[in-house]
């Protein structure tokens, strides 16, 4: 874990062995998280599990600035940046000018029956998400630590200076505004 943190800041001074290091090393990590959005954007996102963490890595490492102090923080960005690889892809498929608007069509009847309809659903939790963000930035951090990188809620806290009962509260409470905005 303390490697970790000290190729973290290496990484952060510019030393590109660094993080190259760190993603290998975490690289099981990202593909647990890819995995997750994978399979809760279903068949969406048109990606796999290893092409979701390269395209997350390229956005993690175009992240100028980006301050990842250690293991938590940095799973948690790349958690962010896989959600945003994910709605990127579905707002490029409803594009109008790429035939959005279009009922798709295959031949192997089997795939039809597992293409969700939900294009339009994701976009709304991602609105709403967003939203929640503007209005209180601290819970959305919370849904976003905990529904997309999957850590518990001592490794929210940890990360977030708060206590475990604090970030309850606002798993709470993000999940009732979440609940009101989506119905």
């Amino acid at each position: 874990m303390q490697e970790i943190t000290q190729l973290l800041q290496s990484a952060r001074q510019g030393d590109r062995a660094a993080a190259d290091q760190v993603v290998a090393q975490l690289y099981a990590d990202l593909q647990r998280l890819a995995r997750r959005h994978v399979r809760q954007a279903g068949h969406l996102t048109l990606l796999d599990t290893t092409a979701l963490v390269h395209e997350a890595w390229m956005r993690l490492a175009g992240a100028n600035g980006a301050d990842f102090p250690d293991r938590r923080h940095f799973l948690a960005y790349a958690a962010q940046a896989m959600r945003s690889v994910v709605i990127d892809l579905v707002r490029a498929r409803q594009a109008e000018r790429r035939g959005g608007g279009q009922q798709h069509l295959t031949l192997d009847t089997a795939i039809a029956e597992q293409i969700p309809q939900g294009d339009a659903d994701l976009l709304r939790v991602h609105e709403a998400l967003d939203e929640l963000a503007r209005v209180e930035p601290r819970l959305a951090q919370v849904v976003e630590m905990r529904y997309f990188a999957g850590l518990r809620e001592q490794e929210i806290a940890e990360a977030l200076g708060v206590t475990e009962r604090t970030v309850q509260r606002d798993w709470q409470k993000a999940r009732l505004f979440l609940s009101m905005s989506l119905s």
